[in-house]
């Protein structure tokens, strides 16, 4: 008996479901966020534009002691995953710098706006850290890391344009 109302309550709950018309939603932009998990990145960067705020250091960081950007001119990022973290996003991927491919995670605040910009679409910016190990990436092998500390911290800075 307890089964059969048990059936009979179910029943009772789905029947309207069932006599429902079909109907067309559309989302709320101002109550509704991007699935982050679904997007992805692909980046390349010009290592010759390392820029540490002095001229010797950065023409020193270009040469084969270092990032030798006459060989390996750019780096590489692409992405594996992106899951939102709090107020922001950790974007798993792999590097590729100096010739060499290690699997790293890029901790990024943002996105910042979007915001209407002088072309009249829409900018949003992203900010981005993480730290890699230089000699990992085969990077300044002749400088131990009582000389040159192996840690690097990349801090990236972002802005995007809707097209």
């Amino acid at each position: 008996m307890k089964r059969l109302a048990l059936v009979t309550g179910i029943l009772a709950l789905v029947a309207p479901l069932a006599l429902a018309q079909t109907s067309t939603w559309t989302s709320d932009p101002n109550h509704s966020e991007v699935d982050v998990s679904k997007s992805t990145v692909n980046a390349t960067i010009d290592v010759a534009g390392v820029d540490t705020g002095e001229e010797a250091r950065n023409n020193h960081l270009k040469s084969p002691d270092f990032f030798d950007v006459a060989t390996y001119s750019t780096a590489t990022f692409t992405s594996t995953s992106v899951t939102k973290t709090g107020n922001g996003l950790a974007i798993n991927g792999n590097l590729t710098l100096h010739g060499v491919t290690k699997p790293v995670v890029l901790t990024a605040d943002g996105p910042r706006g979007p915001q209407p910009g002088m072309d009249h679409k829409p900018h949003a910016g992203f900010s981005a850290t993480t730290i890699i190990s230089r000699s990992a990436f085969g990077i300044g092998a002749k400088f131990p890391g009582a000389v040159v500390g192996d840690d690097v911290k990349l801090n990236i800075d972002l802005e995007v344009v809707k097209q």
